[in-house]
């Protein structure tokens, strides 16, 4: 699976920490997609790369993970969750198929972190599931509002 990273300089060193975590495992290909600047520059750059098809999954980091939630999502096709715990992690998965989960360094420790991610990065969208028709409605809205 290939994953971005992405963080403001807010969130670089709970990035640091989840990079290091994810480092080495054999399944993942991980990249730094870091920009000087705005944190929506980040964000709108790891998740343009994502909906292009260069990476499968995101986490971006803010202070808060709010920043870079709301900006991640301004990107069509895009479906980004703020997860500050395993529960809500799993859900964005397995009830939304969220490419990008994002959060807040100033709000969840490392411990924590690790724990989110390795939660999200185990659970799975089914696409015969239960929560196909609330995705597809996601994605009708989406398509409702874009400019013609």
């Amino acid at each position: 699976m290939r994953i971005v990273l992405g963080a403001d300089s807010a969130g670089k060193p709970l990035l640091d920490v989840i990079a290091a975590h994810l480092k080495g495992r054999p399944d993942l290909e991980v990249k730094d997609l870091s920009r000087d600047g705005f944190y929506a520059d980040t964000a709108g750059h790891a998740a343009g790369a994502i909906a292009a098809g260069e990476f499968d999954r995101g986490i971006l980091f803010c202070g808060t993970g709010i920043g870079v939630a709301i900006s991640a999502n301004k990107v069509p096709g895009i479906r980004a969750a703020q997860t500050h715990d395993t529960y809500s992690a799993e859900r964005a998965a397995k009830s939304n198929d969220a490419h990008i989960i994002t959060m807040g360094a100033r709000v969840i420790g490392p411990e924590l972190a690790k724990a989110i991610v390795d939660t999200w990065l185990a659970a799975a969208f089914d696409p015969k599931g239960p929560s196909v028709a609330n995705v597809e409605a996601i994605t009708r809205l989406e398509q409702s509002h874009r400019p013609a």
